[in-house]
């Protein structure tokens, strides 16, 4: 029996979910259309607006449904962009690249926020650089990640989203990874616009949301017709948008089973490091995600340890899942300024909301049996 442990990439879906999306499937209905079982759908839509809202204290009038994260991330970048009057970008060290690319694809100078040896950005380098900043420079545009996809490590964003908004400029929020995991206040953070994606909180695939307060400029990214009040054209998905809803009900009514992975991801980490003193483990002692566990094991490339677990019957992953199968890799060692060794030694391990703590157990025993069988290589490498 295989053991999944890669559920930052994708989480399994929900019962609930699946049982709310098979019956959305069962009715017909376009949401824009005005006859019964059009409104019938949009109703349904609307619900969920509503549950989302409730779930992320946000105006259901602020969210709009979106194809996933990355397109939610384009579109809040796009629409500051566009209609914030924005000179520059900042973005952190860490950031996902629908972020990170989208950033320079805009043509708009890019400044990058360094994050610590822990893998979080200190507040002070912010204060710093906009007690600097002058007119020449254009508003900022501030974009990053409420936790960190790889090493789960868990960012300032309500500290640095007020200096920000004194310095004239906007901040675009990925809580992609953090959403149905911790507690998520869209209007405590302070932020302009905040995004999430259903398939990482135990929903489908193919759906998100962007969240965008009251008085953030809003620009459509393409053009169609006028859903989502002439914000995101494209006719709704309405029983993703159904899952959506769903899954995020479930996962913030049960942050507290959440949070006690954090025990699994610990013992995972002291059983790990018991085998192997010269493992690091990234993002240690500093607040993370209760389910992510970033490892990197000096000498062992991550695709190669990916690989040998695979074969021994788990899923982990090696940084990103959009950048699997590309020569980047994780951007995580690079960020952290790790020794190269180091950094291409990098795993991800992360639980998920039906993992057993059986599963943990189990990876302990795999990963130590696959680094006895590759420790002569390791030394003659050495």
């Amino acid at each position: 029996m295989r053991i999944y442990l890669d559920h930052n990439a994708t989480t399994s879906v929900r019962p609930g979910v699946v049982s709310a999306m098979t019956d959305m499937m069962t009715r017909v209905g376009n949401p824009s259309s005005v006859h019964a079982d059009g409104q019938a759908a949009l109703a349904r839509v609307e619900t969920a607006r509503r549950q989302v809202g409730k779930a992320l204290c946000a105006r259901p009038e602020d969210i709009v449904f979106t194809s996933g994260g990355t397109e939610a991330l384009n579109l809040a970048l796009h629409a500051a962009i566009s209609g914030g009057g924005i000179g520059r970008i900042i973005v952190t060290a860490i950031e996902h690249e629908a972020v990170a690319a989208t950033a320079l694809a805009s043509g708009l100078p890019v400044e990058v926020w360094p994050v610590n040896a822990m893998g979080v950005v200190e507040i002070d380098w912010l204060a710093e650089r906009l007690s600097r900043w002058n007119e020449a420079d254009g508003k900022p545009l501030l974009a990053m990640m409420l936790a960190s996809n790889e090493i789960g490590t868990l960012q300032p964003v309500a500290e640095a989203t007020p200096l920000i908004r004194v310095a004239g400029g906007l901040s675009v929020v990925d809580a992609i990874q953090a959403a149905g995991k911790i507690d998520v206040d869209f209007a405590g953070l302070g932020c302009d616009y905040l995004t999430i994606s259903a398939h990482k909180f135990g929903g489908p695939q193919g759906v998100g949301a962007l969240l965008a307060s009251c008085d953030a400029p809003m620009a459509r990214h393409h053009h169609g017709g006028g859903q989502e009040k002439g914000r995101r054209a494209g006719t709704l998905n309405v029983a993703g948008i159904v899952g959506l809803a769903t899954a995020l009900d479930e996962a913030v009514g049960s942050l507290d089973d959440f949070a006690a992975l954090a025990d699994h991801r610990d013992h995972m980490a002291a059983a790990l490091k018991a085998v192997s003193p010269d493992l690091i483990e990234i993002g240690a002692g500093a607040p993370r995600l209760p389910n992510t566990l970033g490892l990197s094991q000096p000498g062992w490339p991550g695709a190669t340890q990916v690989m040998a677990l695979d074969l021994a019957g788990f899923a982990i992953s090696a940084g990103s899942a959009c950048s699997s199968g590309t020569s980047k890799g994780s951007k995580i060692g690079t960020a952290l300024g790790l020794a190269e060794a180091a950094s291409q030694g990098f795993v991800r391990v992360s639980l998920g909301w039906n993992s057993k703590p059986d599963d943990a157990d189990a990876f302990v025993v795999a990963w130590s049996a696959a680094l006895a069988r590759i420790s002569p290589t390791l030394k003659a490498s050495a």
